[in-house]
């Protein structure tokens, strides 16, 4: 599989890489709907396969996940180790961020939505989810998108590179829908910093539907019947 489409000295991909890996689950024949899920810091596709059945969706949604692997790449808090990751963390809790990491994932997670059009599926009714980093990138790329997707979700995650949204983001997407969730007890992102994303969504004018739970950095069984609520409202 080839999950190596990034330079690793530079964090840009060529106009050639080719479209991310990818698991993919059909909910029923001739899918109209997609939700592209990402996965968080050191997993991969199959960290969220499973939770497609405890959706417990509408039989009437035809839906296609796409859980996409992240490339290997060295993590500085890891002290440099390579591992599935949608970009570099440089510190915890905040700080400078991995900047060219961050746009190149937002232009994979484009080239699978591309794909997803050449499908047959609007970008109306694409959804993108995403768990802790892999939230992150869906509010990244979901926020600047010309054409607008039917809704996000953004999991135990923070909005990032914040200060840039303002003048990056696409006034075609300021409606889109955005749910986020987080753990009261999630000790590798704060909840303040959360929060912060929250207020900083907010002040710029999204509709966001906040959910906080009981828990640390994970799912529990509440969320995933918000997320089934969420996407059933928005597809």
């Amino acid at each position: 599989m080839n999950r190596e489409p990034l330079e690793p000295a530079t964090g840009k991909i060529s106009a050639m890489s080719p479209v991310l890996d990818a698991i993919e689950i059909e909910t029923a024949p001739r899918p109209d709907a997609a939700v592209m899920w990402l996965h968080g810091l050191g997993a991969d596709g199959r960290d969220f396969e499973p939770i497609v059945p405890q959706l417990r969706l509408p039989q009437s949604l035809r839906v296609r996940f796409v859980f996409p692997h992240a490339p290997l790449r060295p993590v500085t808090i890891n002290g440099g180790m390579r591992m599935p990751a949608w970009y570099d963390i440089l510190q915890l809790g905040g700080g400078e961020e991995d900047e060219a990491g961050i746009r190149a994932s937002q232009a994979q997670l484009e080239q699978l939505m591309a794909r997803e059009r050449g499908r047959g599926v609007p970008a109306a009714r694409i959804v993108l989810a995403g768990f802790s980093q892999g939230g992150a990138i869906v509010l990244q790329t979901g926020l600047r998108q010309a054409e607008p997707v039917a809704g996000i979700m953004a999991l135990s995650s923070y909005l990032p590179l914040a200060h840039k949204l303002a003048a990056e983001r696409s006034a075609a997407s300021a409606g889109v829908p955005v749910f986020m969730a987080h753990g009261r007890h999630d000790p590798m992102i704060q909840m303040a910093r959360a929060l912060a994303s929250r207020a900083a969504l907010e002040q710029l004018g999204y509709r966001v539907q906040w959910r906080e739970y009981a828990m640390p950095h994970s799912v529990c069984a509440e969320e995933i019947a918000d997320m089934a609520a969420f996407l059933a409202r928005v597809l």
